[in-house]
């Protein structure tokens, strides 16, 4: 049975879908001023990964991630480049879409924009007046009560002197009633993007954005509720005291939160400063090794950036790639015990180590018997594509892989590469084997590994 760590209970529990067959997940996507980085790009491989399997589990699933396109960061942003607000937002999300697509990550099933969901926050916030548990201001922003909610914490673990002391204030311009209440409807100020509002023109905050555009798409009460760890207090505090205060409802059943993207064991964020954005490494590696990256630590795990574990990354699906090298098509053998031990893994709380562990093994499996049994290797071949496209990757042909990795290849130097092969072929067949030596010599100075065998010379890089 599938087990999922909880962040709400602290232990693993076996998931249970509130419909039967169908999987609601809802995931706190990008606030779109600027490029994504790579602390980014690990959330969004993360529920990526956990979309595909439940989806191979046999779950109908609807992935749903939204967009943040209205934040006081974009109009701060907007404003710092003498941009249209929209311009800005929809430039930014074509960027997040391309980093995507390269990380090979399928789009979710729905994309709510904030912008796009108003009237349901508008009415969400007015549901919650009616309840008592919202109030207006002297200065006209609309604020949610915690004292009102005596659940208040239950999520993040924090009580309210806990919560208060670890940040929470009044802030100049705010008039709320206590320290932890937090803003519903800010009210307008000149030159900012507004609405009208029975509270008067203003525009949402940032928490009741996710209670409804989540429950505008999956119900007020649905299965998983993700983002990275940094949004577990008081973003999804938040939005569960909300939500549940507005309902009556249990609002998640399973909160998922991913580890944080490290750098030299700091948090990778923007407003640290410390943080490449996912095309800047993309430069410099191919994204498959990126995408390897993010997913050899288990998700809930701390992980360190470094070009050392990149380039562990790149070697290890060097290995994939090789023995994939020249089998030929073959299908999928059924019930073998190297699937059972993927699913075993991935069961465990989407344990992708362990699962990658089992993708090593079947590798080291063809390449003891291809010699022999190449029919059968062949058919591993094809059961290691398949289990490996449930993590996202060994997406392409092996030698597009191998001969490709460098991520920026040009046409004369992949033709470079081909014309000192063949001149070194033909020196060892003239025996001139001081010139083939220097051949290669040449092509290993280039980052350049070469293998003959019986079919001729294959290269890849190193």
């Amino acid at each position: 049975m599938l087990q999922i760590y909880s962040s709400h209970s602290k232990k693993k529990e076996p998931f249970k879908p509130i419909h039967q067959g169908k999987v609601g997940i809802y995931v706190c996507g990008m606030t779109v001023y600027d490029y994504c980085h790579l602390g980014h790009a690990r959330s969004m491989v993360t529920f990526d990964v956990i979309t595909r399997y439940l989806r191979v589990r046999g779950y109908a699933v609807n992935y749903v991630r939204n967009i943040t396109d209205i934040d006081d960061k974009i109009i701060n942003r907007a404003h710092e480049n003498g941009e249209d607000i929209t311009a800005l937002t929809e430039r930014f999300i074509e960027a997040m879409f391309e980093d995507e697509a390269a990380l090979y990550i399928l789009r979710p099933d729905k994309e709510p924009r904030a912008t796009d969901n108003i009237p349901s926050i508008i009415e969400l916030i007015e549901t919650l007046m009616a309840k008592d548990v919202a109030y207006l201001a002297e200065n006209n922003d609309v604020y949610y009560e915690v004292a009102k909610f005596d659940d208040y914490g239950k999520l993040s673990h924090r009580d309210t002197d806990e919560s208060t002391q670890a940040g929470a204030r009044i802030a100049i311009g705010e008039a709320k009633k206590d320290p932890l209440d937090f803003v519903l409807w800010k009210a307008a100020k000149p030159g900012e993007p507004q609405w009208d509002s029975p509270w008067g023109p203003g525009r949402p905050g940032w928490h009741i954005e996710c209670s409804a555009m989540s429950m505008n798409c999956l119900g007020e009460s649905f299965d998983m509720h993700g983002g990275g760890f940094d949004l577990l207090f008081p973003h999804h505090e938040n939005e569960l005291a909300q939500s549940e205060a507005a309902t009556g409802k249990p609002f998640v059943n399973t909160w998922i939160h991913a580890g944080f993207l490290q750098i030299n064991k700091e948090k990778m964020s923007k407003s640290l400063g410390n943080f490449f954005t996912i095309r800047d490494v993309l430069k410099e590696y191919h994204p498959e090794v990126v995408r390897y990256f993010l997913i050899s630590s288990h998700y809930r795990s701390p992980l360190n950036y470094s070009t050392e574990s990149l380039g562990i990354a790149r070697g290890a699906l060097e290995r994939f790639y090789i023995a994939l090298r020249d089998l030929p098509a073959a299908e999928c053998p059924k019930d073998t015990e190297f699937e059972k031990r993927f699913h075993d893994s991935m069961d465990d709380d989407f344990n992708t180590p362990l699962a990658l562990a089992v993708l090593f093994d079947l590798t080291r499996e063809i390449n003891r018997i291809r010699e022999d049994q190449l029919e059968l290797a062949a058919q591993y071949g094809a059961l290691l594509r398949k289990m490996a496209g449930v993590l996202g990757i060994l997406n392409q042909a092996p030698e597009s892989y191998l001969q490709g990795s460098g991520d920026s290849d040009s046409d004369d130097e992949v033709a470079k590469i081909k014309g000192l092969i063949a001149a070194r072929n033909q020196a060892r067949k003239d025996k001139d084997f001081a010139k083939a030596d220097s051949l290669r010599d040449e092509l290993t100075n280039m980052g350049i590994a070469i293998e003959d065998g019986a079919d001729g010379t294959v290269w890849r890089r190193s």
